[in-house]
């Protein structure tokens, strides 16, 4: 049985996640949770533009993106830079659940949307979806 569970935390602690959230309270007990399903967090970052460096450094799997960042770009604006050099999925977490931000993130073609405050559960569904695992 201890290996079967070491086997299930390994396979997911192969995927990289970085997460991109202001507010580093909210950014800790994100990676909590991160951690807690057994993935690796490979950065936290407060803005766009760091969020953009990151992924072209490489090694990310998947990006958790607040919408409602500091800097220049809002998270939805930094998901458009993305894209255009890069097909890593992305789940915007976001306190903002008006129509008309949620239709501009839509526009995006997210991988998932997350209302906060995020409850594990539904952070394992939207991250095992996006990167194409099931437990």
């Amino acid at each position: 049985m201890f290996l079967l569970h070491y086997l299930y935390l390994a396979d997911y602690s192969m995927h990289n996640i970085l997460i991109v959230e202001d507010e580093f309270i909210i950014a800790m007990l994100i990676e909590k949770q991160v951690r807690k399903l057994g993935y690796m967090v490979v950065g936290k970052v407060a803005n766009g533009e760091g969020a953009i460096q990151r992924v072209k450094d490489g090694g990310v799997d998947l990006v958790l993106m607040d919408i409602k960042i500091n800097g220049d770009l809002d998270g939805i604006q930094t998901m458009h830079e993305i894209q255009r050099f890069s097909t890593v999925p992305v789940i915007y977490i976001t306190g903002n659940s008006d129509p008309a931000t949620r239709e501009r993130a839509m526009a995006t073609n997210p991988s998932g949307y997350i209302i906060k405050p995020i409850e594990t559960e539904a952070l394992r569904v939207e991250i095992e979806a996006a990167l194409g695992t099931s437990t």
